[in-house]
């Protein structure tokens, strides 16, 4: 193996512990979740942009005060992948929401950059 492929590796690795990390943090709560990010990261939606732990913290807290049990329920991950500093995923939660995908951009343990897309029917 290569320098440059182990540092692939281990950058792939990293990726993969926070998106992880951030995958289950959903069911530990809101400190768990933000703990993913720093105060340097931005959230980017179809309705608006959030910067910073504060507004991170508001949208995802409002995330999880919309979401009944039923859509916990009908939750599920589609396509996963991991490129270097990139994590994708989709997911639904029929039929909350048909189709969502979030894309990750972590560096140094942490989620700079997040995409965050729902489709509505």
């Amino acid at each position: 193996m290569t320098t440059a492929t182990q540092a692939a590796t281990v950058i792939d690795e990293a990726t993969q512990r926070v998106f992880a990390h951030h995958l289950g943090s959903f069911s530990e709560g809101i400190d768990s979740i933000v703990s993913d990010y720093t105060e340097q990261s931005v959230l980017l939606t179809p309705d608006a942009t959030y910067r910073g732990l504060e507004q991170i913290r508001d949208f995802f807290d409002g995330f999880l005060k919309s979401a009944s049990q039923e859509f916990w329920d009908a939750f599920k991950i589609g396509t996963q992948g991991i490129e270097g500093e990139i994590a994708y995923m989709t997911w639904s939660a029929e039929p909350f929401v048909p189709l969502a995908t979030d894309t990750l951009l972590v560096r140094n343990g942490k989620i700079l950059v997040q995409t965050f897309t729902p489709f509505q029917k």
